[in-house]
């Protein structure tokens, strides 16, 4: 039986998010095969949320009261966010000879960026919406911004859940709008609006081969797909999606592309908007959602995996790719 610590928590907002996504693999791993712990991690202070027990660090273990020690045969990644969406962890990961669940250190500083993705995917052709880059402190020329046209996106370059966004439809509220992203980051991307239907594709390595997930179509209640649409119900999710074969194709060898571009690992999903017959991204998001109202798990379960399988598929898939 394997050990393994999910990695819950974290110190960004999204927090919330990451205690409901530990909890929900821990309900569905499959207990005969595996031993979890949710693991909180919030700055220094790591420990076992069960017991209050601290993690060592020195060697990502947990003495239990009765003194038994546990180590840990892999990490699942159910922590968005700082500090492991954002690579900081993965390298002491490393360091222990802890295999884990999400992309290396170097990927997912990369793609918690939004504006880099961007640069990265840029040469090779994939369609995306036209974007400015902003930094907290640097003058701010709206009319410039102003020029990708009328309504915009204003995001935080390097946040998830939709925390901070907005779409602007007026000159006067695009101001507001930066400052309000700006409490989220120290940069933020203005991104052109684009007309369309939203999709998302999840896809991951299982034995060493790439499969892409079914295709989900958001119809969101809301003006686009914030907070409230991902996590309160506030959207309807169609999977499979309803497209003609020929654009599921394009969006799946699409999601297929941008995981083997990106150099990812683990499940990631990819957001699209589908404007005229061609897929634009939006972005990579590399630890997704699990909770019970995230896409994901919609999408493993379309594809024939109840969610304990599609769980445990990670976690072995980790330990065959980092054997320790």
């Amino acid at each position: 039986m394997k050990n393994i610590a999910i990695l819950t928590g974290g110190d960004s907002a999204e927090r919330v998010i990451s205690l409901k996504s530990g909890a929900v693999v821990r309900d569905h791993l499959p207990k005969d095969r595996y031993r979890t712990f949710l693991i909180d991690i919030q700055k220094a202070d790591w420990k076992d949320l069960d017991t209050g027990i601290a993690v060592d660090k020195n060697n990502f273990s947990l003495t239990l009261a009765d003194g038994e020690k546990i180590r840990f045969d892999a990490a699942f990644a159910a922590l968005h966010g700082s500090p492991l969406e954002d690579g900081k962890l993965q390298g002491y990961l490393e360091l222990m000879g802890v295999p884990y669940t999400c992309c290396d250190g170097y990927v997912s500083a990369l793609t918690m960026s939004k504006h880099n993705t961007k640069l990265q995917l840029a040469p090779y052709g994939i369609p995306m919406a036209p974007s400015e880059l902003l930094r907290k402190g640097e003058p701010i020329d709206e009319v410039k911004l102003l020029q990708l046209g009328l309504p915009l996106f204003v995001k935080p370059n390097d946040n998830g859940s939709s925390f901070g966004v907005t779409k602007v439809k007026t000159a006067e509220t695009l101001r507001p709008a930066i400052e309000d992203a700006f409490r989220y980051s120290n940069e933020v991307m203005v991104e052109a609006f684009m007309p369309g239907r939203e999709f998302s594709n999840g896809v991951l390595r299982v034995n060493g081969k790439v499969v892409v997930l079914p295709v989900t179509e958001i119809i969101p209640e809301t003006e686009f797909f914030d907070f409230a649409a991902k996590y309160e119900g506030k959207s309807k999710e169609v999977t499979p999606a309803d497209l003609s074969a020929e654009l599921t194709r394009q969006c799946q060898e699409r999601t297929g592309k941008i995981y083997d571009l990106l150099k990812c690992k683990g499940a990631i999903r990819i957001d699209y908007i589908l404007v005229g017959d061609t897929f634009h991204l939006l972005e990579p998001n590399t630890i997704p959602g699990i909770s019970p109202a995230s896409i994901i798990p919609q999408q493993a379960q379309a594809h024939g995996w109840e969610l304990g399988e599609f769980f445990a598929l990670l976690i072995e898939e980790a330990c065959s790719s980092n054997p320790r």
